[in-house]
């Protein structure tokens, strides 16, 4: 009685469009919050693999979810996760700031943070995936 009204369980469902993490809440059919003390259990616990994946393709790692789809389908290897939305929003945030963000590789190279690769939205098309988030990349588009 009460609780089937306390059940609630999502595979896929709406992500938010600014920081393309999972909506929250049963109303918005949102998917369940991994918290700032879950993420120090999981790293205490020395589970460095399973917090990327949540922290990134389970979370808000839009190509990266596209590279799995695609990898699961032909039956190859996942690829290493992206660099995650919420990343990308806080760089954009600091560069409204006037704030000149460059971000390096371990070995001192600079790291494209394009995340309009066509190479992506072309396997999302191919899969079946509408990223529904490509821009114009000129005029003549509009």
């Amino acid at each position: 009685h009460l609780v089937d009204d306390k059940i609630h369980a999502r595979s896929t469902g709406p992500y938010s469009m600014i920081t393309q993490q999972p909506l929250g809440g049963k109303a918005q059919f949102g998917g369940q919050r991994f918290g700032e003390m879950e993420v120090w259990a999981l790293e205490a616990y020395g589970a460095a693999y399973a917090l990327q994946e949540l922290l990134t393709i389970k979370s808000d790692d839009v190509l990266g979810r596209v590279k799995v789809y695609e990898a699961i389908v032909k039956g190859e290897n996942i690829p290493e996760p992206g660099i995650p939305e919420s990343f990308k929003v806080l760089v954009k945030e600091m560069q409204s700031l006037c704030l000149n963000v460059e971000v390096l590789a371990g070995d001192g190279s600079a790291i494209d943070m394009k995340d309009t690769d066509d190479e992506y939205f072309r396997a999302a098309e191919e899969l079946g995936i509408d990223l529904s988030r490509r821009e114009p990349s000129s005029v003549e588009e509009v």
